[in-house]
């Protein structure tokens, strides 16, 4: 090195860098999810003609259909195995800096695959929770999102659950290492814990912990727990917009009030994986705890 004095300076500068703690960049919310489909003319009918959401060319390798939600999506591919009773394929969460996640996450002993770049500019990687769900992290760059339709039902997705057996090792990865935060949490009695919710931890999107369930649910129940949520501001007006569609209320299709003090009300694709609208706030009290973060808003 022509410079010595430099070469010194950058020894120094390296050597403190790899001693000090690398900080987990932010985790700003949902960016997607996507799921496996037997029947693609089915979510089609579902997504554009029901809840009135635009559709968008796939990005992902082997996706199919792509259905936007304001800026964030739900992707389907064909089922692998017909016969499977699990129809989730991954959850996808933002960042603002995808390399120094990378790095954060390799420093916390875990092995995310290699990041890749995408068409629409974006930046990815996955790696897999304690029970093996594959989640994957979007740096996204410069692109333009067409503006949602008016027949849209939501333009955000505020919330993903999964179903879970051993929340204290999902909590050692989404809280102590991710950062996620409490926001709810109550059951179907006062005095029992069915769901965990978590913030993501720099925005109102949440994960939801489905628990207490049989170790092989079949595929109807798999539904129920592996779902996503449509924020919607007033459910009857949502609900008014589905019926303009030609939806009507039948079998676990109807609005109630959930546990948690919202509105909502459940929609169901294909292969019974459950989309479920919310409103924002609660218009009760919730049962079981008080809720500790920021709620949602369009």
């Amino acid at each position: 090195m022509k410079n010595p004095f430099l070469f010194v300076v950058l020894m120094v500068a390296g050597s403190a860098f790899s001693q000090s703690p690398v900080q987990r960049p932010r985790i700003t919310g949902i960016d997607h999810v996507a799921f496996y489909t037997t029947s693609a003319d089915g979510v089609n009918k579902l997504y554009v003609d029901v809840l009135g959401l635009g559709s968008a060319a796939p990005i992902e390798p082997g996706e199919t259909l792509r259905y936007m939600v304001g800026k964030q999506w739900v992707g389907y591919t064909p089922a692998p195995d017909p016969n499977a009773n699990d129809r989730m394929d991954h959850v996808a969460f933002t960042t603002d800096n995808i390399i120094a996640l990378r790095r954060y996450l390799v420093g916390k002993g875990l092995k995310p695959a290699h990041i890749e770049g995408r068409p629409d500019h974006s930046m990815v990687f996955s790696v897999n929770d304690p029970e093996g769900h594959r989640i994957e992290f979007v740096e996204h760059g410069k692109e333009d999102v067409p503006a949602p339709p008016e027949t849209a039902v939501s333009h955000h997705m505020i919330h993903v659950g999964f179903l879970v057996y051993d929340a204290d090792a999902e909590d050692h990865f989404y809280r102590e290492i991710l950062g996620f935060r409490p926001y709810w949490h109550g059951g179907m009695k006062d005095n029992e814990t069915d769901w965990i919710s978590l913030q993501v931890p720099d925005g109102t999107d949440w994960l939801e912990y489905m628990l207490n369930q049989p170790p092989h649910p079949d595929l109807r129940l798999t539904g129920v727990m592996n779902h996503f949520s449509l924020g919607v501001a007033d459910m009857k007006k949502a609900q008014a917009t589905l019926e303009s569609h030609g939806w009507k209320e039948h079998d676990g299709e109807h609005a109630q009030m959930g546990r948690d003090g919202k509105r909502q009300l459940n929609v169901f694709d294909s292969d019974f994986t459950r989309i479920e609208l919310m409103e924002f706030k609660p218009a009760e009290k919730p049962c079981c705890s008080e809720f500790t973060g920021p709620h949602p808003s369009e």
